[in-house]
């Protein structure tokens, strides 16, 4: 039996052009497009589709547009009779799970997503903060790196707990390069920064995390049939008021994606479908066990190629 979990990325996989052929081949795409730019007094969908792209990377922009394009994937894969199981997303990526599971509509995502990038920047204006992955390291042994030099006055912390071998950290811009130079010395095969506007799931986000409360209370969230895998307990949730509060969590806590990842195996789903731009996530998931079925949908070519094997799976 075919066990589906829809999985959808987070702040990174944003690129200029993302969705430009599904909106170009359906206007029914395009009214996702046109919805966002409404709800957010602005048009989003020309930065999406034309860039810049260091604007794009802005916090406040990125999430929306990951989640409208994220959404339009889903849309298109449900309607054609593809009904998740399960739903998770990558940080930002849990609001596209949420609208995907029904917990929250379109409408109030897109606008909620982009006030949590506004809380976030003002938390931490762009440049003062970072993130980096830290590849060939086990979780104990950088976190003793990054508590020492927090310790020494440079925040950075665990950030992205992603899969075998892959750790993101965050923090203050001086904590992660001292971090990135001292994992590097005890063993870590290297350190990459990331494009990413701000020092997301790190401590420093806890002044954003109160406005998101108070923002989110004011949302109409619906408790739902198909569970949401939480980043912040890696377990399913169908409670709106619970998720409202692990979301407001979720700013300051690592995201615990690899064991998520192990819970959905547990809970018996055995294929995985990445919606949204790139290839990120369908990557992680294959270290995390090499025999998941694995598939990206994210231009009318994949998406396709997932509605024709699914097909097979009934």
């Amino acid at each position: 039996m075919t066990k589906i979990a829809f999985i959808f990325p987070g702040q990174g996989s944003q690129a200029v052009g993302m969705g430009n052929e599904l909106v170009q081949t359906n206007a029914g795409n395009k009214a996702f497009y046109d919805k966002a730019d409404e709800q957010l007094g602005f048009a989003l969908s020309t930065l999406m589709l034309e860039g810049p792209a260091e604007e794009l990377t802005y916090t406040y922009n990125a999430q929306p547009a990951l989640l409208t394009t994220s959404t339009m994937v889903s849309e298109l894969l449900q309607a054609a009779g593809l009904k998740p199981d399960y739903t998770i997303g990558h940080s930002l990526g849990e609001y596209s799970a949420l609208v995907a599971s029904g917990v929250m509509s379109f409408e109030d995502g897109v606008k909620i997503v982009h006030q949590r990038g506004l809380f976030m920047n003002e938390a931490v204006p762009a440049g003062q903060g970072a993130m980096a992955a830290i590849l060939g390291m086990e979780a104990d042994a950088l976190k003793t790196v990054t508590d020492q030099v927090t310790t020494e006055g440079d925040i950075v912390q665990l950030a992205n707990l992603n899969c075998p071998g892959q750790i993101v950290i965050s923090g203050t811009k001086a904590g992660v390069e001292k971090a990135c130079v001292q994992a590097k010395e005890a063993g870590a095969k290297r350190a990459i920064p990331l494009v990413v506007s701000g020092p997301f799931h790190s401590e420093l986000m806890r002044p954003a995390a109160s406005k998101l409360k108070s923002a989110l209370n004011e949302l109409d969230m619906h408790n739902t049939d198909v569970p949401v895998i939480s980043n912040v307990t890696a377990g399913p949730v169908t409670s709106a008021e619970e998720m409202k509060q692990l979301l407001v969590e979720q700013l300051y806590s690592p995201v615990r994606f690899e064991e998520s990842i192990r819970s959905l195996l547990e809970l018996g789903v055995n294929t995985f479908i990445e919606c949204g731009p790139g290839k990120v996530l369908s990557g992680l998931v294959k270290k995390i066990d090499r025999s998941a079925v694995v598939y990206a949908a994210y231009d009318n070519e994949t998406v396709e190629q997932v509605i024709e094997a699914a097909k097979e799976w009934a």
